[in-house]
């Protein structure tokens, strides 16, 4: 497999009082599509810049296929950065943008034009080669920005933000083609986002960080249904969270009392005993909403309520529904079929809202020490 392994390991930097990473530590492996997520501020551009050289740490160490690089300056560490204002230069060609880094290693020009038609045709630019960025859409400009981090042959490509520039559709279209670029040169790339569903759809594990910590490290699978903390739930989509105190536990399930929600039944597991104080995550899409009260099942939560908002968007009806006991929750009905495109629940209608005990998560308990992660569902 093409790529490099990247280890970081026990890496602090701070900016004045300011504290960006706090000992972080990371395992990438070699071709993996690897997303840095979180929000503004959260040290994930500051981690992406130690990996690349341009900043180096306060403590810690990066190696690169086992190799000690920190302290390295960037060209010596087989590492591309592609940055979000594209960084080209407006007075040269496409062809010469891409070929800029050939001419600084005087590569013989024969090999110059083959390398670089061969890395415009990988990102379809072929006819564009004789242009001026000036005359390119953001989403082209984009392209030839990734062929230029390519066409040295990095054995790593770091992505900081490389579509936050870009309207929402053409940013869908360009992480697919990103993903198609990464399948076909195999590298290891590592992705630098704030959009959850860019890296959701594309990772194939994702670092969610926040306030310079590493929080939880997983599948796109395994940070949205086993968030490890109510951050990572909150963050990662839309969620319904309830605080509440353990009352009893049986069979796996434990009955958490919550204030504005009543008595709900939960999976968990060792690390939420009876007396614990637990955060619980339900998604929206877990939830059914109807005008008849269903019964018979033992493990399903089942609350009265009242349509507070319904918001209409086409493919799903999100509901806002205030709950007789005081709380509210929010609802995602999905629209698989034309029947179920016209709303037959509408705002202050008296409705059900219930969800199995199996997709109620407990993402925080005061029993669980702060570092062990989340509470996962037995196998």
């Amino acid at each position: 497999m093409k790529g490099s392994d990247v280890a970081v390991s026990g890496i602090s930097k701070s900016f004045g009082d300011f504290k960006a990473l706090k000992d972080v530590s990371l395992e990438i492996r070699k071709g993996e599509f690897f997303s840095l997520l979180g929000p503004s501020g959260c040290g994930k551009t500051t981690l992406l810049r130690v990996i690349a050289g341009f900043e180096d740490p306060d403590a810690g160490s990066v190696k690169i296929d086992g190799r000690e690089v920190t302290g390295l300056p960037p060209d010596k560490r087989r590492c591309n950065t592609v940055f979000q204002s594209y960084a080209l230069f407006p007075h040269l060609t496409v062809f010469e943008n891409v070929a800029f880094p050939l001419r600084i290693r005087r590569v013989p020009n024969r090999l110059v034009r083959e390398m670089v038609m061969r890395h415009l045709s990988l990102v379809q630019l072929e006819s564009h080669a004789d242009k001026k960025p000036s005359m390119l859409s953001g989403g082209q400009k984009q392209r030839v920005a990734i062929a230029r981090a390519l066409i040295n042959e990095p054995s790593v490509l770091l992505l900081d933000e490389p579509l936050s520039a870009l309207d929402a559709k053409l940013r869908q279209h360009m992480l697919l083609e990103l993903d198609a670029i990464h399948d076909k040169v195999g590298i290891t790339f590592i992705y630098v986002t704030h959009d959850q569903q860019e890296a959701l759809s594309v990772s194939d594990r994702i670092a969610v960080m926040n306030q310079g910590d590493v929080l939880q490290v997983g599948s796109p699978q395994q940070i949205y249904e086993n968030p490890s903390s109510d951050f990572v739930a909150r963050f990662i989509g839309e969620t319904n969270i309830f605080v509440g105190k353990v009352v009893a536990k049986e069979g796996g399930f434990a009955t958490v009392e919550a204030a504005g929600f009543g008595s709900l039944l939960v999976e968990a597991n060792g690390e939420a005993p009876v007396g614990a104080t637990v955060s619980v995550a339900v998604r929206p899409e877990k939830i059914r909403i109807g005008s008849d009260e269903p019964l018979g099942f033992p493990e399903l939560n089942v609350r009265s309520g009242l349509v507070a908002e319904p918001i209409y968007s086409g493919f799903q009806t999100k509901y806002i529904v205030k709950l007789a006991v005081g709380g509210s929750l929010t609802v995602f009905r999905q629209h698989a079929n034309w029947s179920e495109g016209v709303p037959d629940i509408e705002w202050k209608d008296e409705v059900y809202v219930s969800w199995s005990a199996r997709d109620a998560v407990v993402v925080e308990s005061s029993a669980r020490p702060p570092s062990s992660g989340g509470i996962r569902r037995p196998a």
